[in-house]
């Protein structure tokens, strides 16, 4: 798999407008970190819930909220759609035809080919002016209450240009992102999803099953109560949105199951050990996972990554 290639950082242009389809924690987020760095004017906002961008407008996230996404792209130079995976094409549909020569559209997807795959379809002239985008960032509560000008400081953002897409518009998008902190790489879509079916996607199904596995047994509420840090730790995840999660978990599935048979193999392999009461071959086993995890640091993003 070609590694990412890491962006440089230049002057970054004051936009005028921002337009928001998704008025929740990312778009919230991104938004306020916008502010805070002073590279937008103003912004507006479009969720389906009218409360939502109401709370949004109040909290100083945005300025102006709009009765639909294309109004939200009206007016706007930067335009991003921070939406659920599975709504892309919706939206890629109701907006194209405000999308200008020279505007700046991203998304933030935790899956890349199938959006990448919906903008083909749908956006057509527009499509240069796409730049896909998915910043590791996140936290395990949704919602506009939670959004934070930090969110994204300090994580890596990654970029899937097609072909099609302007270069001018991916250095706008690689300079706005790293202007708010990001360090920001760029992969073709298949290698993203390809890397994040084994970094992100399958642990996260694997905290679903397991929590699962755990509470469905009749004894469940009397484990709970003697789980300790490590348990805690190994099972944050799961408390992560189901709708996004779920939506993640089918688009990415080709990946997934690819994995899941890699993990499968690896935890075959453990039982089978076990089983025979081989404490050696177990020791190894664990031993390569130890020393490997040993090894092994986060790319925060103030390191080039490996």
């Amino acid at each position: 798999m070609r590694r990412g290639l890491r962006e440089t950082r230049r002057e970054t242009d004051v936009f005028n407008q921002l337009g928001v389809i998704g008025c929740g924690l990312m778009g919230g987020s991104f938004a306020l970190a916008l502010r805070r760095a002073g590279l937008v004017k103003r912004v507006v906002g479009y969720s389906k819930s009218p409360s939502t961008t109401e709370k949004a407008r109040r909290m100083g996230v945005i300025d102006q909220a709009a009765e639909s996404a294309l109004l939200a792209v009206s007016g706007s130079d930067i335009v991003l759609m921070a939406v659920p995976v599975s709504a892309s094409e919706a939206t890629f549909r109701a907006i194209r035809h405000l999308i200008e020569p020279g505007v700046l559209l991203m998304d933030v997807g935790s899956t890349k080919r199938d959006v990448v795959d919906a903008a083909r379809r749908v956006l057509k002239e527009a499509l240069p002016n796409f730049v896909p985008a998915h910043p590791i960032a996140g936290k395990e509560v949704a919602g506009i209450e939670h959004a934070d000008a930090t969110l994204y400081q300090g994580r890596q953002v990654i970029l899937t240009p097609l072909p099609q897409t302007e270069p001018g518009l991916i250095q706008k998008a690689t300079d706005i992102w790293a202007a708010i902190g990001s360090q920001v790489l760029r992969m073709t879509p298949e290698n993203h999803d390809a890397a994040f079916a084994a970094v992100s996607h399958l642990p996260h199904l694997l905290a679903f099953a397991y929590f699962n596995g755990v509470t469905g047994q009749p004894a469940a509420r009397d484990f709970l109560s003697l789980a300790g840090p490590g348990f805690r730790d190994f099972t944050r995840i799961a408390a992560s949105d189901p709708t996004v999660w779920r939506d993640i978990l089918l688009a990415n599935r080709e990946e997934l199951l690819k994995q899941l048979k890699q993990f499968r193999q690896a935890l075959d392999a453990m039982e089978y050990v076990m089983g025979s009461g081989n404490a050696d071959a177990l020791e190894q086993l664990i031993r390569a996972a130890s020393t490997a995890r040993g090894g092994w640091t986060m790319n925060t993003g103030k390191t080039p990554p490996r």
